[in-house]
């Protein structure tokens, strides 16, 4: 290019005799100080043309290309890893408590106890949900509670949960497994179900904000070789529950819901450690069987609102065993001022309870109330106290109860509980 135009401008200065004759030495002098001005701008041209086209040509070399690539894998091991502990959760709780019983025509008891549950939680899609959580304690169906001693011996371990929930149906939770109690009770109420109680079987649950329903069943025994009666099938308890949230005027709420589960028991020996719970039963010879099924029909409410500007709830729950002919009611009535949630918040509550015989299967019932099972009746009063969102302190206290009301000896029964205890 820099040639092109020199010789364009020695044309136009020296192409014609007559036009240099024409042209004073002066002004000959102006000119080619204009055309050496021109020629060092091209030259600098040029140079930036050569340097542009070396950078754009410029190859990376191998050794810096390999730098590159393992830093590329080093990211996204990294990103692999996060994304894995993004899908999956540690969770659970820890109690320690100090316990006295006092029974009648029996030496009072005092015991210091450790309940711990972690459960691990992943989430393989958006959609689905895997747990598995061991609990402290032993193979009673309604208590992980671990009692301190022995000469600090290693205490047992068991399965708590292992499930998996399907959740890709809108408003609809499908479980299956050894699960958390999806059933409804109303301010935890363990008339039918101990809060411990963990149901192994299926669970198809629908809810929005006003409606809710269950369907499920538990198994009892689901291998038939270890069954018995009914001709050695495997057994289990089907159920349904349906429910309604409300708002009847503003600042309150009323939660009502009614349910109905079948436990096929009768002629049956005692499910767990041989023993009834409080249930009627039938002698053969040396043996013993549930005298009744266990067809029990369940409704509950639960109205809340505002009381010195604390929440207040006053609840009530009601059970009846439809194949039972006498003692087959229970029920549970209680209000709860405050609600122990957040750091520094608080709740105390009061409760009567009363659970015939035969009003519902002794060994899923609560576990504390009365020294477990059926057949009894009393009062609770309870406290809790946040320290911090996840810490708490409390106490529990079981009185002027009675244990063997109607079948058994009809003895005076307490018990006092001071607990702390962290959720994770």
């Amino acid at each position: 290019m820099r040639k092109l135009m020199t010789a364009a401008v020695a044309c136009a200065l020296f192409g014609s005799g007559a036009a240099h004759a024409q042209v004073s030495k002066a002004e000959f002098e102006q000119f080619k100080a204009q055309f050496e001005a021109m020629s060092e701008r091209l030259n600098a041209l040029e140079a930036e043309n050569e340097k542009l086209r070396s950078a754009t040509q410029k190859t990376v070399k191998v050794e810096d290309l390999a730098a590159t690539n393992a830093q590329v894998v080093s990211l996204m091991n990294k990103n692999t890893a996060s994304s894995w502990a993004e899908k999956v959760q540690l969770k659970g709780d820890y109690r320690f408590r100090y316990e006295y019983i006092d029974k009648e025509d029996t030496d009072s008891q005092t015991r210091w106890r450790i309940r711990a549950r972690p459960v691990l939680v992943a989430k393989p899609s958006p959609e689905l949900e895997v747990g598995f959580g061991l609990g402290s304690g032993n193979d009673d169906p309604v208590s992980t509670n671990q009692t301190l001693g022995g000469g600090s011996t290693s205490k047992d371990v068991w399965i708590d949960l292992a499930y998996a929930t399907y959740t890709g149906v809108t408003n609809t939770t499908m479980t299956a497994g050894k699960m958390v109690n999806p059933y409804y009770a109303v301010e935890k109420s363990y008339l039918i179900y101990d809060g411990d109680f963990r149901p192994e079987g299926m669970a198809l649950g629908w809810t929005d904000k006003t409606f809710f329903a269950l369907a499920n069943y538990t198994w009892i025994e689901s291998d038939s070789a270890n069954a018995a009666a009914d001709g050695d099938h495997s057994y289990g308890i089907p159920g349904v529950q349906i429910g309604v949230n409300l708002i009847p005027f503003e600042g309150t709420t009323l939660t009502a819901a009614a349910g109905y589960l079948d436990v096929p028991t009768e002629g049956r020996p005692a499910i767990y450690n041989g023993k009834f719970q409080g249930n009627s039963s039938v002698k053969v010879g040396e043996a013993a069987f549930y005298e009744n099924n266990y067809e029990v029909a369940n409704a509950s409410l639960a109205f809340g609102f505002s009381a010195f500007d604390l929440p207040l709830s006053v609840y009530g729950d009601y059970i009846e065993n439809q194949d039972a002919d006498d003692l087959n009611m229970g029920y549970m009535a209680g209000i709860r001022l405050g609600s122990a949630k957040k750091e520094r918040s608080w709740q105390v509550a009061y409760q009567y309870q009363e659970l015939e015989a035969n009003a519902t299967l002794g060994a899923m019932t609560d576990s504390d109330f009365g020294g477990g099972g059926t057949d009894v009746k009393g009062s609770v009063i309870s406290g809790q106290y946040m320290i911090t969102d996840n810490w708490y302190a409390g106490s529990t206290y079981h009185f002027d109860q009675n244990q063997g009301v109607d079948l058994g000896s009809n003895q005076s029964y307490s018990r006092f509980q001071l607990d702390t205890g962290l959720k994770y």
